[in-house]
């Protein structure tokens, strides 16, 4: 389940008030999230949740809830001193 707060990210970054985002999401599914905008959304959820995406993470994406794994992961790896 994606949190609010990724929820709340992705919006703000594509200029979107409102839509029914879910673990299953892909970005085609979202009005104005396109691949220009997709560079978008990854750096305002990096800077949201003080994170770095590698290139082959972003690559790996498919859905929204497949980004909301990653920033899990990541920041269990920051918890942990990683």
């Amino acid at each position: 389940m994606i949190t609010p707060e990724l929820k709340a990210t992705i919006l703000a970054a594509i200029q979107l008030d409102d839509w029914d985002i879910d673990d299953a999401t892909v970005a085609s599914q979202v009005p104005g999230w396109d691949s220009l905008s997709h560079v978008t959304v990854i750096a305002a959820v990096e800077e949201r949740f003080g994170l770095h995406f590698g290139m082959r993470d972003v690559f790996a994406l498919n859905t929204v809830g497949d980004l909301q794994r990653l920033i899990d992961s990541k920041l269990q790896d920051k918890g942990k001193g990683h």
